[in-house]
């Protein structure tokens, strides 16, 4: 239970840095950012299997630096294809 809350916790904290770092307005609430971090989490630990050349697992979180990576890289995604 304490690991979810701290999932929770962390993605909100890197959806709100990404938010800061990529220029624009991104019209979201609590929740979406949230989301948003979360799921960037997953893409930073996607993008570093890439790079490392390790396999991928579809649950795998990544660290601090790589959910903020990963978010910023969804924001990119979602503006370029909205």
């Amino acid at each position: 239970m304490f690991g979810l809350f701290l999932l929770i916790i962390m993605g909100l904290v890197a959806g709100l840095i990404a938010r800061a770092v990529m220029p624009g307005r991104q019209p979201m609430g609590f929740i979406a950012t949230t989301l948003l971090g979360i799921a960037g989490s997953f893409m930073g630990g996607f993008l570093g299997s890439i790079v490392s050349g390790h396999s991928w697992r579809l649950m795998q979180p990544s660290g601090f630096i790589g959910s903020i990576i990963g978010a910023i890289v969804l924001l990119w995604l979602g503006r370029k294809l909205g």
